[in-house]
């Protein structure tokens, strides 16, 4: 199969890429410069460009670009870049694969649990309503900008990701070398919930919605057991044989990280109940799984 990726150098992205290609696919990369290279085709989100001849005979795409909501703090301007890499990249993609005389079949195009906004210890899943707030707002907006490739007939899945657990990259990698010093412990009052998923688990999930036809709209990308930021301190402690008896107040994380505190500090008791319907198994359904997937051997044993 032809399958064409954006966000490919990505965690998310280069997992994919390698799992998909390891499958004897055809994976073309959508990348920001010029194509130097024959699995290359170039696209400017910003400058609403996409070079299409270059995605002719995909039979799906995946879309996972967007700039990294922890990577830097949220000043107003950066409130800016996480909002238009999503929503102006989705609809400039969408609206390149409509033109195609034969678009692919199938669009998997991300989105976060952020929809759902702080749930507190309340469960939601995908037929609950988005919440209020900057994230909530982006994803209504993100998910929207992907009507017109459904409109042209492509069946286009939401992958509503959770907190992924890695230690190569994203957010949970910051937390390994806090831990890992003695240094890890609760942020806020730890009641917070966090939905996590495995790496190993959010790359078979992506897989799953592309070969199961029957999916299309949202779909959370969560382990079925999402805990407390209280059960994920003790979980890495006891994976990295570390105590955990350091704490962060709320007052000095939002010093420290501005708006993001917020999403840190929110609760968010998301369930994947589309997936496990349609059929998907987790491999590593509880935090400390999650958390042993993600490293070496050596380093939990």
């Amino acid at each position: 199969m032809r399958i064409a990726i954006t966000g490919s150098s990505g965690l998310i992205g280069s997992s994919l890429l390698r799992s998909l290609r390891q499958d004897g696919h055809e994976v073309v990369r959508l990348v920001r410069r010029p194509a130097g290279a024959g699995d290359e085709v170039e696209w400017d989100p910003r400058g609403g460009r996409v070079d299409a001849a270059g995605l002719v005979g995909c039979e799906a795409v995946f879309h996972l670009a967007g700039a990294g909501v922890g990577d830097r703090r949220w000043t107003e301007s950066y409130r800016r870049e996480i909002r238009d890499s999503r929503v102006r990249g989705t609809a400039v993609l969408a609206e390149a694969l409509a033109s195609l005389d034969t678009p692919p079949a199938t669009l998997v195009c991300g989105s976060a649990v952020g929809y759902y906004g702080d749930t507190g210890d309340r469960a939601v899943d995908e037929q609950d309503p988005p919440g209020s707030g900057f994230l909530p707002e982006v994803c209504v907006a993100w998910e929207a900008a992907a009507a017109p490739a459904t409109a042209a007939g492509v069946r286009t899945v939401l992958a509503r990701t959770g907190l992924v657990v890695a230690a190569g990259g994203g957010a949970w990698a910051k937390l390994f070398p806090i831990f890992r010093a003695g240094l890890g412990g609760r942020l806020g009052d730890g009641r917070q919930y966090w939905s996590h998923i495995a790496l190993h688990d959010h790359v078979a999930a992506l897989r799953h919605l592309l070969e199961t036809p029957g999916l299309s709209g949202p779909v959370n990308l969560t382990a079925p057991n999402p805990v407390t930021n209280r059960e994920v301190t003790a979980a890495m402690g006891r994976v990295l044989r570390r105590p955990t008896l350091a704490a962060v107040p709320a007052p000095v994380l939002r010093i420290a990280l501005g708006g993001f505190a917020q999403e840190v500090l929110g609760s968010q008791r998301v369930l994947p109940v589309r997936l496990l319907e349609s059929g998907f198994r987790f491999a590593f359904p509880r935090i400390e799984d999650a958390v042993r997937a993600a490293l070496p051997a050596r380093a939990s044993a």
